[in-house]
C-alpha cells in the first residue's frame, strides 16, 4: 500500500511537473483588423516563436492598436501590437485610455506607419476642409486609424458631426469608395496598403498631402512625424505626398519571463526578410531600428538584447 501512494505520488507529481511548462507556454497575442498586415505578421512571429522556445503555444487574435494596449495592460493577452503614439497615451492615462497603463513594456520598433486620406479622383476634395458634408469611412471606434481620422478633422476644424462618418474594416470602406457612398477613406498602415491597391484597381483615387496638419497634430502627441509616400507608390500617383506618421511596434506584459522575451527579440531580428514579406520597411531592419526610442520603456529581457548588441535602452 505504501510503494502504491508512493507511485502514485511520483506519478502525479511528474504529472504536475509536465502541466506546468504547457500552462506557462500559451501565450495570446493581439494583432490588427482583417485585411491589415498585424495579422499576417502575428502569424510569422507565432511561427517563429514557437520555434524558438521550447513548449510554447501562441493564440493569435485580431485587434487594434487601442484596444491591443487596453488588452494586455489588463493581462487578458500577452503581447500585442502597438501603435507608438496610442501606446504612449495608454502609458500616460490619456483619452481615450481611462488611467495610466502600468502593464506595457516595449520588445521592438518594426516599421513607419502612414496615416493616408484616399480620396475619389473625381470627388473634388483636394484638402481636408474640403471634407465638410461629405462621407467618410475609417476604422471602428478604439483603433488607432479612428483616432487619428477624430484628431485631423479637428485640426482643420471638423468635427464628425460636421461629416458622414462610417466606422468598419478596410474591406468594407473599400466597398464604400467602390459603390459611391464614400467620398474619402482614412487609414493609418503601411504603404503601399493592400486596401488602397484594391481602391485602385477599381477607380481612380488620389492622396490628400497632410504637410499643413503636422503642428496642429503635434500639439495633440509629439510622437507624430511627417513622413512620405514616394510618388509612384499607388496607381497614377505622379508625386510624392507629405503625410501624418508615427511607428509600429511590439509590446509585450511586464509580467513575462525575461529569458522567454529575451529568445523573443532575438528570433524576430533574425527573422527579418521573412516579416519583410509582409511589411517591406522591415527588410531594413536592424537592432538600432528595433530599439528606437518611441518613449515605451523595454522589457529588461529585451533591454538584455540591445545591450549585447551595444545599444542601452531604458527599460521597465
Amino acid at each position: 500500500m505504501k510503494n502504491s501512494i508512493k507511485t502514485f505520488g511520483l506519478v502525479f507529481g511528474l504529472a504536475l511537473t509536465l502541466a506546468g511548462p504547457a500552462a506557462a507556454g500559451e501565450m495570446k497575442m493581439m494583432t490588427g483588423p482583417q485585411g491589415g498586415s498585424w495579422i499576417p505578421l502575428g502569424g510569422q512571429l507565432k511561427d517563429m516563436w514557437e520555434k524558438a522556445v521550447p513548449g510554447l503555444a501562441v493564440q493569435v487574435m485580431p485587434g487594434a492598436g487601442i484596444a491591443n494596449a487596453r488588452g494586455v495592460d489588463e493581462g487578458k493577452a500577452d503581447v500585442g501590437f502597438g501603435n507608438s503614439i496610442s501606446t504612449v497615451d495608454g502609458l500616460a492615462g490619456k483619452p481615450p485610455f481611462n488611467k495610466p497603463a502600468t502593464n506595457i513594456c516595449n520588445l521592438a520598433t518594426l516599421y513607419p506607419q502612414y496615416y493616408q486620406f484616399i480620396v475619389n479622383a473625381d470627388s473634388g476634395v483636394n484638402k481636408i476642409e474640403d471634407l465638410k458634408g461629405k462621407s467618410v469611412t475609417t476604422q471602428q471606434r478604439g483603433n488607432t486609424g479612428e483616432l487619428i481620422t477624430r484628431q485631423i478633422l479637428g485640426v482643420h476644424g471638423l468635427k464628425y458631426e460636421d461629416v458622414k462618418i462610417s466606422f468598419v474594416g478596410y474591406s468594407d470602406s473599400v466597398n464604400q469608395m467602390k459603390d459611391g457612398h464614400a467620398v474619402a477613406f482614412a487609414l493609418g498602415t503601411q504603404i503601399p496598403a493592400g486596401a488602397v491597391m484594391d481602391l485602385a484597381a477599381a477607380r481612380d483615387i488620389k492622396l490628400i498631402d497632410q504637410a499643413g496638419s503636422l503642428d496642429g497634430m503635434k500639439k495633440l502627441n509629439p510622437g507624430y512625424t511627417l513622413n512620405t509616400i514616394p510618388k509612384g507608390t499607388y496607381p497614377k500617383q505622379d508625386k510624392d505626398v507629405k503625410v501624418i506618421g508615427y511607428a509600429t511596434h511590439v509590446f509585450v506584459s511586464c509580467k513575462l519571463p525575461a529569458d522567454e522575451v529575451y529568445t523573443m527579440v532575438k528570433t524576430l531580428a533574425a527573422n527579418t526578410k521573412t516579416l519583410a514579406t509582409v511589411a517591406k520597411d522591415i527588410a531594413s531592419l536592424t537592432p538600432k531600428g528595433m530599439a528606437e526610442d518611441i518613449g515605451v520603456p523595454f522589457h529588461p529581457g529585451a533591454a538584455k538584447f540591445y545591450k549585447e548588441a551595444g545599444i542601452n535602452v531604458q527599460s521597465h
